[in-house]
């Protein structure tokens, strides 16, 4: 009889022996903020990367990777402080201070100042792991992917809009819905930090205070600001301006043109943004778009337009967060020894929408294993017929997997059940005398009688041979 325990389950804490339950077995664990990926969870991580992947290469992006480890000078160059400390830093061997990348623009940045000959503009994308030393917590780890697109060589509005519109599509092609995309301009913020007599010096330590606002909330950010010299008027009124709203985009502008219009930087800030809002019409994403002045993004390389993707629980209605991010960084490739070059990009937090997405119940349909079919040599002599078979299905492009460990019949099945193989072809000495196989449906139980000829066909008409399509 089959049973129907799933075969990726942890061992009872009683059939461990205890020297190693209180000893070495705590050693075992990954470090803290870091995870192990069974199949069933790797299965649903591919799914989802090669959804967002499948977008990204239709937008015309080709892909990029670095090394995880960059020199330390690379990695501090324009990050600011609280991610300078989350860096893990430490000294290879040759003694040269190195550390493991925070995020996936520095690198590219790094590339595209010494590859002049790379075109423009130079699209990429890069879906990698990065590590920050952070106090791990709901949807946030010390190693986690991103999915990164980046636009190098164009000033112009409609690369932001695309990158944009490349994660919005992205996100949707995973099943996720209903975003708000939160939209401001580090132009019009330093804009906004001189009215409200924010010392120059100080305006990026306003920037990083403000860019805690959902973390430490408002009374926490005034604290920040206040032990960061800003003086208390000051940071009334830049609190005071971050809440300016209105009806629709254009008004919320049309109010922050009267605070800051007098101000170069601020009017062209408000300009870029104008620009954006016109250009999403034609990209049909207007919609989800929303000036929203609190917006900062912590890293101190952005220099214009910036944004995030929220997205809000369809079953719950509730907010969970940043799933995506990004802005203009015009001068970080200038400041690696390239020429001046603008660029722009947006960052999928993978690790937020897997979250989002298990919560909402909707990887479920994914498989735990991704083998179709396990091939089951009844006794010894038969095996080298069975390997034959399992080959021809292979070599057809279907996921097969054979029995390894001289089981009988019935262990082997169960096996295929626990595993959770949809088809278990069974091969016998009478069978094949008579050209045929035996195909269990491990599903129904079901069994019938297959022409080896016509196996391959009769598969493919049983199950979806992939899954991944």
């Amino acid at each position: 009889m089959l049973i129907d325990r799933p075969l990726y389950q942890s061992v009872p804490e009683s059939r461990i022996p205890q020297s190693v339950v209180h000893g070495s077995m705590e050693k075992l664990k990954p470090l803290r903020g870091m995870r192990d990926f069974l199949p069933p969870e790797m299965i649903r991580r591919m799914w989802v990367i090669e959804k967002i992947r499948e977008v990204f290469e239709s937008y015309g992006f080709d892909p990029l990777e670095t090394p995880a480890i960059e020199r330390w000078s690379v990695l501090t160059r324009k990050c600011g402080e609280e991610v300078m400390n989350q860096i893990f830093k430490f000294k290879d061997k040759g003694g040269r201070d190195v550390g493991l990348r925070f995020d996936l623009t520095v690198p590219l940045a790094r590339i595209v100042a010494y590859r002049r000959e790379l075109p423009r503009p130079f699209k990429r994308y890069c879906i990698s792991r990065v590590w920050r030393y952070e106090e791990p917590q709901a949807g946030r780890y010390r190693e986690f992917w991103q999915a990164d697109v980046d636009i190098i060589g164009s000033a112009r509005p409609e690369a932001d809009v695309e990158v944009i519109a490349v994660a919005i599509d992205a996100l949707k092609n995973v099943g996720m819905s209903r975003f708000v995309v939160r939209l401001n301009n580090r132009k019009i913020l330093e804009a906004a930090a001189i009215c409200a007599g924010v010392p120059k010096e100080k305006i990026l330590d306003a920037f990083r205070s403000l860019d805690k606002l959902d973390k430490i909330g408002e009374d926490g950010v005034r604290d920040e600001m206040a032990s960061r010299g800003i003086p208390e008027s000051a940071i009334d009124n830049i609190m005071e301006f971050i809440k300016v709203d209105g009806e629709t985009n254009e008004e919320v502008l049309r109010n922050v043109e009267g605070l800051i219009g007098g101000i170069d930087i601020g009017r062209e800030g408000i300009s870029e943004l104008i620009s954006i809002l016109k250009i999403s019409e034609y990209y049909k994403i207007d919609e989800y778009l929303r000036v929203d002045l609190s917006l900062v993004r912590g890293l101190d390389y952005y220099t214009g337009p910036v944004f995030e993707i929220a997205v809000k629980d369809v079953t719950k209605g509730v907010k969970v967060g940043s799933v995506a991010g990004g802005g203009r960084y015009d001068t970080l490739i200038e400041l690696y020894g390239g020429e001046p070059t603008p660029a722009v990009g947006i960052s999928i937090g993978v690790e937020r929408v897997i979250e989002v997405l298990n919560e909402r119940g909707q990887l479920d349909f994914l498989p735990d294993t991704l083998v179709r079919v396990f091939v089951i040599p009844v006794n010894d002599k038969v095996r080298a017929d069975a390997i034959r078979i399992a080959q021809m299905l292979r070599s057809a492009s279907i996921p097969t997997d054979i029995e390894l460990m001289g089981r009988k019949l019935g262990r082997a099945l169960e096996y295929a059940d626990k595993k959770g193989i949809p088809l278990a072809v069974i091969v016998g000495p009478q069978e094949l005398k008579e050209g045929h196989v035996v195909v269990r449906n491990m599903k129904t139980r079901a069994q019938e009688k297959v022409k080896i000829a016509e196996l391959v066909d009769y598969v493919k008409s049983q199950i979806k041979t992939r899954v991944f399509t």
